[in-house]
């Protein structure tokens, strides 16, 4: 017997078929959204921007599916959609990289796109992000301010704080890169870092956030979609800072909000589209977007910086510079496993 939630995809998945183009040759585009759903004002919702503007730029059809159990019926949802007769399936789900391999296999006419991870077949694109080159600079400039008692809200205790969604090589290339920037700005900073386990539940970011601030964290950076909200909201309590991701959070507490590090998950998918409707899709290929192709980096901090010091603001720019010409290269744990400072 079907769950409610699988049930409610196959509706989605159903009503797409309806809204197919005309022309035979351009089927409709599936986006599955990851866990945390769309209303996470993250990664989801900037990555569905994106997914909206390609469908309105190239005169496709296509739906979002959501599902509750979107990590545990992996391959269930994957052969929906494809069943759905879908001619592109973009996936934001990282726990669907390995099932995805099964399924595109069994539908070679069909295909496929999976975000942060790599995954061999000649229909399947696959794009990764370096995180850990813009989590470095959020560290690096978390590091500079913490120390920093003439800015409004920082404490004298060189401590910051990273709450990550999941214990998983894809949120820990974040969290590696933003520890490694800030001893490197740094070297005594303490970093405390924990897991909210979930990615939609404000209260639970709420809660860590507030233990975090109590042991003297006075920056806290959130890679937790949906829950990270809660760690704003902490944040904006208590009048210290947290670090917003995906997409610029800046706005959702200003003031409170140091930065983001924005990952342009729209722009990524928006091209993978693009290049579908115009028959040159990248299968069998890795899209890679660093800070050198503006595929991640700091919000501009629109709130903030006028409260930062110039002279930190120049050392997390000449950061940037260094890492754009290869004098810095961050630590990536998908390549190289985890480093000492994590373990």
């Amino acid at each position: 017997m079907k769950s409610t939630s699988m049930a409610l995809a196959t509706m989605v998945l159903a009503s797409a078929l309806g809204t197919a183009s005309a022309r035979a040759e351009d089927k409709p585009v599936a986006l599955i959204v990851s866990q945390g759903g769309l209303g996470d004002q993250s990664y989801n919702d900037l990555a569905h921007s994106g997914f909206l503007r390609a469908l309105k730029e190239t005169g496709l059809e296509g739906k979002a599916v959501e599902s509750k159990e979107v990590v545990s019926q992996a391959t269930e949802i994957l052969r929906r959609a494809s069943d759905a007769d879908f001619g592109l399936i973009v996936d934001l789900e990282y726990a669907h990289g390995e099932p995805m391999l099964e399924v595109a296999k069994d539908y070679p006419d069909t295909k496929y796109v999976i975000l942060n991870q790599v995954r061999e077949g000649s229909n399947i694109a696959s794009v990764l992000f370096q995180e850990q080159e813009g989590s470095y600079l959020a560290g690096t400039l978390a590091a500079l301010v913490t120390t920093d008692t003439s800015i409004k809200g920082i404490n004298d205790k060189p401590v910051i704080g990273v709450i990550g969604g999941t214990k998983s090589a894809g949120i820990d290339k974040f969290i590696a890169g933003y520890v490694e920037g800030a001893k490197a700005a740094n070297p005594e900073i303490v970093v405390k870092i924990a897991y909210s386990n979930n990615f939609g539940d404000p209260a639970v970011g709420l809660q860590m956030a507030k233990a975090m601030i109590e042991e003297g964290a006075d920056v806290i950076y959130h890679v937790a979609g949906g829950t990270g909200m809660g760690v704003i909201q902490a944040a904006k309590e208590a009048g210290v800072y947290a670090i917003g991701v995906d997409t610029d959070q800046d706005g959702i507490a200003p003031g409170n909000v140091l930065t983001s590090m924005v990952k342009h998950s729209d722009n990524a998918v928006e091209t993978v589209i693009q290049d579908y409707a115009a028959d040159k899709f990248p299968g069998g290929q890795t899209i890679t977007l660093g800070l050198k192709e503006n595929g991640v980096g700091l919000s501009e901090m629109k709130y903030t910086k006028d409260r930062i010091p110039p002279a930190i603001l120049e050392k997390v720019e000449a950061a940037k510079q260094d890492i754009l010409s290869g004098k810095i290269k961050v630590w990536n744990v998908v390549d190289q496993g985890y480093p000492d400072f994590l373990k």
